[in-house]
């Protein structure tokens, strides 16, 4: 039987090489706001339609995700603030030009970025290679622009892609993905040039689904438990080798008056450990590369040898 190639090779993490976090750390602790903005009247690409729910313009849907930018934007940030933390944001980069409030006080802190697209109501599915590569560069261009730094990771908008994306990517120098959450490590994703990762961000953990998503709603108590509950477990194990944990946050979701204590009881809980490395994906992408990535690929790359 014929195996479909794979972006990434199999690697069992009870086998795999150990990983080891900066200052014996068990967990990498990142925290991904999705600070974004979708189009009122957005231009629809034959394919999705970002407003399901009615043809747009849908007010109830764009108001309910402006409150991000207006109010739960500013909510979220006092209590990340509160717990020291420094966020790596999931960034649809026109907001910096639209909301240039929110885009100083990203950048007062010192925030890293990734790439969530332009807008979340443009995705990359029906792109040709040169329109994903003009993606690439404008993405890279508006972020160095407006915040100083360089671009060196993506959450795909609205999590899209082509065929090409991780290959296109690399080639446009980012190092990591977030999109391929499948793991409780980084690991290498293969790529034509150059080394592109996964670093793990978290559907589980992620009020967009929990609060918002697929018919299921859940809150911010709950939220919490298993906050909690996969923090305590990656603890553990991370005694061994080193574990991720990502909580995504969107600011018009986790930014209700009734949600907002919830972030800061579990930020307290974590934080509250030894331990803990709170850092960034783009912290964890470049420290795993000059660390670990070599030892990883090869030993993944054995096992596909050996199957």
């Amino acid at each position: 039987m014929a195996l479909e190639p794979r972006r990434v090779d199999y690697s069992p993490i009870t086998q795999r090489p150990p990983v080891k976090w900066p200052g014996g750390a068990r967990v990498a602790f990142w925290v991904a706001p999705n600070v974004e903005h979708y189009e009122y009247t957005p231009e629809f690409d034959g394919l999705r339609d970002p407003y399901p729910r009615t043809p747009y313009p849908d007010v109830r849907e764009y108001a309910y995700m402006d409150y991000g930018n207006r109010v739960g934007f500013w909510r979220m940030t006092e209590v990340l603030d509160k717990h020291g933390i420094k966020a790596c944001v999931s960034l649809n980069v026109a907001v910096l030009e639209h909301f240039p409030e929110v885009a100083e006080a990203m950048v007062q802190r010192d925030w890293d970025f990734m790439s969530h697209g332009i807008y979340n109501t443009r995705y990359l599915n029906t792109y040709t290679e040169e329109q994903e590569r003009e993606f690439y560069r404008d993405t890279i261009e508006t972020l160095k622009k407006h915040t100083g730094k360089q671009l060196k990771g993506m959450l795909g908008p609205a999590i899209s892609h082509t065929v090409r994306t991780p290959d296109l990517m690399a080639e446009a120098g980012l190092v990591y993905s977030t999109d391929w959450y499948h793991d409780d490590q980084p690991v290498p994703i293969k790529v034509k040039s150059g080394k592109l990762v996964s670093v793990p961000y978290s559907i589980e953990l992620n009020d967009g689904l929990l609060f918002h998503g697929y018919g299921i709603h859940y809150e911010g108590d709950y939220f919490a438990r298993i906050c909690k509950a996969q923090f305590d477990q990656l603890y553990r194990e991370g005694a061994q080798s080193g574990r991720v944990m990502c909580i995504a946050l969107h600011p018009f979701l986790v930014g209700q008056p009734h949600r907002v204590r919830y972030l800061d009881e579990v930020l307290g809980y974590i934080m509250s450990h030894d331990g803990v490395w709170q850092t960034t994906a783009d912290e964890i992408a470049e420290y795993y590369i000059a660390n670990h990535y070599d030892q990883a690929a090869a030993y993944a790359a054995s096992i596909g040898a050996a199957s």
